[in-house]
């Protein structure tokens, strides 16, 4: 099976050759992160860790999108989203709310969670399993919910 940096790659050498400028930069600075991340951990990056970086960078979108749109800069706001659709490919499909759900309850049924202050550790082990498969805000919030009763 091709890792996850390598289908990047491959798709990089793809978007060069079509001429794709937009997606090639995308590409590129994601490519880059991955680097960066791989000399600052000074070994070569597995699947999981990459699917962490490509949810930082399409967090930074978003974020950078929203401070866009404040300023009224619909152009940029723009820009900033279609950049994080290119990184979205990349993703694995996100959980339902339905699974969801049911991922919650069955994390708090295995770790005996019965008030806020197993958080953490209904938290740790939810993102093990959801990662990069779900917002984390929202999974907190749900988790939240759950746990005040």
């Amino acid at each position: 099976m091709a890792t996850l940096k390598a289908q990047i790659q491959s798709d990089m050498k793809q978007a060069l050759k079509a001429g794709e400028k937009e997606r090639l930069s995308v590409i590129r600075m994601l490519l880059a992160a991955i680097q960066s991340r791989e000399i600052e951990d000074r070994q070569d990056l597995d699947d999981n860790t990459i699917l962490q970086v490509t949810e930082k960078l399409i967090k930074q979108r978003k974020d950078s999108a929203q401070q866009y749109a404040d300023a009224g800069r619909a152009d940029r706001e723009a820009q900033e989203l279609a950049e994080a659709e290119i990184l979205k490919a990349y993703m694995p499909e996100q959980l339902g709310e339905a699974e969801l759900a049911a991922l919650v309850s069955e994390v708090i049924e295995a770790t005996n969670a019965a008030s806020m202050q197993d958080m953490g550790k209904v938290m740790g082990m939810i993102k093990e399993k959801a990662q990069g498969r779900a917002d984390m805000g929202a999974l907190s919030t749900l988790v939240k919910s759950r746990l005040a009763g």
